[in-house]
């Protein structure tokens, strides 16, 4: 199995769902690369930023020069095979992945 980086960024390998989410950013760590799935977390394309949710739960990233937003509350673990090549990577703007996750862990 090939391993896939934490904070690369992939296709959404759900075709029918790319136009609301193009891609899925990898969350867990390079370490566990042994199991057969991924965390991830889905970035989402929005015309404005979410104004019903805390802040730390509407921020966004840069991918490809889209502006797309953490969907933090939508992680969910994949199947390691189903992420083709990273379109990219985000660990420059990793501290603020980590924080719309963890305020879905520790709470807002």
């Amino acid at each position: 199995m090939r391993a896939v980086a934490q904070f690369d960024v992939h296709l959404n390998p759900t075709e029918s769902a790319r136009d609301g989410f193009p891609y899925l950013v990898v969350l867990q760590s390079d370490q566990l690369n042994h199991l057969p799935t991924r965390l991830v977390m889905p970035l989402q394309r929005l015309d404005h930023s979410p104004t019903d949710m805390p802040r730390r739960l509407s921020q966004s990233v840069l991918v490809e020069g889209e502006k797309l937003h953490l969907a933090a509350h939508q992680c969910a673990a994949l199947p390691a095979r189903a992420l083709r090549h990273p379109v990219t990577s985000i660990i420059s703007q990793k501290d603020v992945v980590r924080d719309a996750l963890d305020a879905v862990i520790s709470g807002i």
